[in-house]
């Protein structure tokens, strides 16, 4: 799909790189010439996707750091901008959520959320923003927010929250910061099976199928269909678009913004019967 060499030259940090989407991401930026810089609070998986993406080829690194502290940030970034000597794209894909009724969360369980998804890419995002801004560097920040970021979600609400302000943020700073140059862009995934992310928003079979029903598409999302949209995104090939998000749900928000889409439940035969019921009309 990709012309070999599209994305080399090219620098890029991926928060939360060492599994799911953001491994898969990572994998699939190495494998088109960048180098990779990936971050995350435990050592051991981090470790594994750097040996894999070396052992393709790859100029790859770590640091483990969290995300929700400045000071472990910039000391990430530094280190990353010293092996590599430029920086070109972040992906803010580090994220955290599970399902639960709202009155039932505790304040602890909201900061949870809030403090990985708004206040650590909004951390990120300043951090790399000031040094591109600084050195007269243009760049791409990419963050990867979700479909219900403008339509809202029960059972998911510091989620919900969390990646609302990262949208806002998106478009904002696509508009403030065009003038130096540093592009923002945003994907907003449907249903992705991942390990651990998938484990608490379907931890039953049951829960697993009917979020699977809600795509007309009939299916989740691969990994593979993710990294392809987040790799033209970040290429040249996409450089004129600018505080754009993209929904890739198989249909998914769509369908349930229709409120007679829940009619696909409908059987032939109930069809039949509405058109007998018109024609007597």
């Amino acid at each position: 799909m990709f012309e070999q060499g599209l994305l080399e030259g090219k620098n890029i940090i991926i928060t939360g790189g060492g599994t799911g989407l953001g491994r898969s991401m990572a994998l699939k930026f190495a494998s088109l010439g960048a180098g990779i810089a990936i971050l995350g609070r435990r050592k051991e998986p981090l470790e594994g996707t750097v040996q894999e993406l070396k052992d393709s080829g790859a100029d790859a690194v770590f640091s483990v750091c969290d995300i929700r502290k400045p000071d472990e940030i910039e000391a990430a970034f530094n280190s990353f901008q010293e092996h590599f000597g430029s920086l070109d794209t972040l992906v803010n894909n580090a994220a955290g959520n599970f399902i639960s009724q709202t009155e039932k969360l505790s304040t602890n369980a909201v900061d949870a959320v809030l403090n990985i998804v708004l206040h650590g890419t909004f951390y990120c995002t300043l951090d790399m923003g000031r040094r591109w801004i600084a050195s007269g560097r243009k760049g791409t920040i990419l963050n990867i927010v979700t479909t219900y970021a403008w339509t809202g979600s029960g059972y998911v609400v510091p989620s919900a929250a969390a990646k609302a302000g990262v949208l806002a943020l998106t478009r904002s700073l696509a508009a403030e910061w065009g003038k130096y140059g540093i592009r923002q862009v945003a994907i907003a995934p449907g249903p992705f099976e991942t390990r651990g992310a998938w484990d608490r928003l379907a931890p039953t079979e049951d829960i697993a199928k009917v979020m699977a029903a809600n795509v007309p598409l009939g299916r989740t999302g691969t990994h593979e269909e993710l990294a392809n949209l987040a790799t033209y995104l970040i290429s040249d090939y996409a450089g004129y678009i600018n505080g754009e998000v993209v929904a890739i749900d198989g249909g998914e928000w769509v369908n349930g913004a229709g409120q007679f889409n829940r009619l696909s439940m409908l059987s032939d035969s109930d069809w039949e019967k509405i058109r007998s019921l018109r024609k007597r009309k």
